[in-house]
């Protein structure tokens, strides 16, 4: 089996082709440590890398052990403190407050499906308590949002303005939300790599979730897959971390096709394609695993399976890992467990599907990434760390990828719609059965569950709600034109039994939001290209073209650059590694220079729309301690336009605004006026304008506890208190000039 070219994918988001990053921290060794790592470059994707550490097995129940016995030794004593100095909430008519997360669920679309009867329980929930849209912020983007929901502050407080951060130094990306240290020794043992130590796995997002503030004053919260919350941070309370979880690999999520065909054995943007051969009916490949961080090789292990074929009877018959098992086209397998096994008797464990797309006249075959396996995580995926063994043991193996709808799979047409549609839902299945069995637990405190799948079907299948979107152009248009309206209505039905449950609880307030809502993404709007034509931008060949990550570029001469998916950075000297513009009044100057003439830019391709509605100097827009580490500027798009695929990993290609004609077809990287989420709630609003930097101290308010002085938010359960803010949102800046 010949390994082709190929790249780990970024989540569906983007595609960050060939990067240095860190990877391959690997392994918990009993006598040595409980956490191992070691850097090397990666050439396919970035992400905390393999670059992770792995805890078996035997260590979390171990040390959840040693943690129960002293637990229940020091009982007394923790019994004592608490009661002269445990913080204690007021008693008020809230003791539950149930918080459904929906993903990107967009109020227009909502009004509509109401309108015509398709959605009665969001109807009903709105006419008995209220509906009003729910302001996002700027990026309008999941990390961004999430985490101001998380912890009641805008971006330049949190810390988090992309999926993306650079390193001024280098030009090159690093995960915004995690930060992944190195082991700095090992004992070389034969042909081991032997870790003296753990690396360090901290999260980058700042600012102190509510959930947190709740548990201070003693109340319990379940917080399920929430985005932005890995690695787990200890509260009182469980929880279950969300988007970022690395696959076992490493990456947002890398998908693995198996193909005879030659034809489709070409470059791959989030996986990777392998040439497999059909033998007297026998097909013999592997799973790639990470690479093996104790060897000093670093080669890559793998897991080999072998597949009988039946075209008389249309099926393929699995040996993998010890199970067996059948399948025909069309047809996912059950997640199936496999140990990839770097020595000494170490197993790391993770999660699989199989997926058959065709058996003749070419045998076609998708595995999805491998999924940290929650019962035996090699990584804390969860707080406290046996919660997800937990869950694992209640209902089965789940999906703990961050990303796990495979969007970049669908882009890439190794999988259809319908199969990646099956993929969405069956994580959404469960999804539910992890948030009714905790509202079944959850009798007062706080529970908030998020599903994500709502994002990710409006993503892909928007294209069917545009007849000219230039993704329609040689696909279907008629077989799951209605993928949309049955997300909305299966929403629906979702709500209705939830609600079901909670009305009969006169103390319990329900709220049902999204982070953001959707638009078109027909056009791709390259801001490098941009930029160097421009004259902003200079490469090294006197071209106007650059590949990956910059390479080619001449930063001797450049003021500024783009990557990811929010917006524009200047080249300062002394911030970046070969900044040429002074910082203060120069750069301040250039900002506003820049911001005049993309401000307004229209698409003479495109009925001379306008394609940049505004664009937002962040410092002016922002004024938090973090500012700094965001992009100078934030670009808003309007409707049908997005940072292209190309700008977001770094590239300059000569065009400036292009059709998009990917599968990937919606998006809400726009200008965030244009895209407000949702906010249904069984209590009445009492202010109106909600912004989901509200949510927080609305949350907290609900339990009579005071936002701290920190927060932004304030809530929407009370009259205006301006009086009482502390500062004003972006939001109100804008309003007041």
């Amino acid at each position: 089996m010949a390994r082709l070219k190929g790249t780990g994918g970024w989540g569906g988001q983007i595609a960050p082709g060939s990067v240095p990053a860190p990877r391959g921290l690997f392994f918990l060794v009993a006598l040595v440590a409980l956490f191992a790592a070691t850097p090397a470059p990666v050439d396919a994707y970035i992400g905390p890398g393999a670059g992770f550490a792995f805890l078996s097995s035997f260590a979390v129940f171990f040390v959840t052990f040693v943690l129960a016995m002293a637990s229940i030794l020091l009982w007394p004593i923790r019994f004592l403190w608490k009661l002269i100095f445990k913080k204690r909430a007021p008693k008020t008519d809230t003791e539950r407050v149930v918080i459904v997360g929906l993903d990107g669920l967009d109020p227009n679309y909502c009004r509509k499906y109401m309108d015509e009867g398709k959605m009665p329980n969001f109807e009903e929930l709105a006419e008995s308590g209220d509906f009003q849209q729910l302001e996002t912020v700027m990026p309008a983007m999941s990390p961004v949002a999430w985490s101001s929901f998380a912890t009641g502050v805008d971006p330049s407080r949190h810390n988090q303005f992309d999926f993306l951060n650079r390193d001024p130094k280098t030009y090159l990306p690093d995960l915004a939300s995690v930060f992944i240290g190195n082991v700095s020794r090992t004992l070389n043992l034969g042909k081991y790599k032997i870790p003296l130590g753990k690396p360090v796995i901290r999260m980058l997002r700042k600012s102190v979730p509510f959930w947190r503030i709740l548990g201070d004053y003693g109340i319990f919260s379940h917080v399920l897959r929430v985005p932005i919350t890995f690695p787990p941070e200890k509260h009182k309370g469980v929880l279950l971390s969300a988007m970022c979880v690395p696959d076992l690999k490493g990456s947002q999520g890398t998908f693995t096709y198996y193909t005879d065909d030659e034809s489709e054995l070409g470059e791959a943007t989030g996986g990777v394609r392998y040439r497999i051969k059909k033998v007297n009916d026998i097909v013999e490949a592997y799973v790639p695993g990470p690479e093996n961080s104790m060897s000093k090789d670093n080669e890559e292990l793998r897991e080999p399976f072998k597949i009988k074929i039946d075209e008389a009877k249309g099926v393929a018959h699995f040996e993998f890992n010890g199970e067996k098992f059948t399948l025909k086209p069309k047809e996912y397998s059950p997640w199936i467990r496999t140990a990839f096994k770097p020595g000494l008797g170490i197993k790391v464990w993770g999660l699989v599907r199989f997926y058959v797309m065709e058996m003749t006249p070419h045998f076609k075959l998708y595995v999805s990434p491998v999924q940290i396996d929650p019962e035996k995580p090699a990584m804390p995926i969860s707080h406290p760390a046996y919660y997800s063994t937990y869950l694992s043991k209640l209902q089965g193996s789940y999906a703990t990828l961050g990303f796990c709808e495979d969007t970049w799979g669908l882009n890439e047409r190794v999988i259809d719609e319908q199969a990646f549609l099956e993929q969405a839902w069956l994580t959404h299945e469960e999804r539910e059965k992890m948030f009714f069995n905790a509202l079944s637990q959850c009798r007062k405190g706080l529970l908030v569950c998020v599903f994500d799948g709502t994002d990710r079907i409006q993503h892909m299948f928007h294209r069917y709600k545009l007849d000219d979107h230039p993704a329609n152009q040689g696909q279907d248009t008629e077989v799951h034109k209605g993928a949309i309206d049955n997300l909305y209505e299966r929403m629906d039905e979702m709500l209705g039994r939830i609600m079901r449950i909670t009305e009969k609880d006169k103390k319990t307030v329900l709220m049902v939001m999204s982070d953001h809502g959707f638009t078109q993404f027909a056009r791709g709007f390259n801001l490098n290209s941009w930029l160097v034509e421009n004259g902003y931008m200079y490469m090294k060949d006197g071209g106007t073209d650059c590949s990956d990550w910059f390479r080619g570029v001449d930063w001797s001469k450049t003021k500024a650059y783009s990557f990811g998916l929010t917006g524009i950075y200047l080249n300062i000297k002394g911030r970046e590694g070969q900044g040429i513009v002074e910082p203060g009044e120069e750069a301040q100057a250039l900002r506003r220079e820049i911001k005049e003439k993309l401000s307004g830019l229209r698409d003479s391709e495109r009925n001379n729309d306008v394609a940049i509605t505004e664009v937002f100097i962040t410092n002016e827009l922002y004024d938090g301690p973090y500012v700094g580490n965001g992009p100078d500027l934030l670009p808003g798009f309007n409707h049908n336009y997005r940072q292209s695929w190309a700008a977001a990993v770094g590239k300059a290609d000569g065009r400036v605004i292009h059709d998009n004609p990917k599968a990937w077809s919606g998006d809400h990287c726009t200008d965030w006026r244009l895209v407000p989420g949702i906010l249904f709630s069984s209590k009445r609003l009492v202010r109106e304008n909600p912004c989901i930097i509200d949510m927080s101290a609305s949350v907290l308010d609900l339990f009579g506890i005071a936002a701290p002085r920190h927060m932004q938010g304030r809530s929407f359960f009370r009259p205006d208190q301006t009086e009482e803010r502390r500062e004003p949102t972006p939001q109100e800046k804008i309003a007041n000039g």
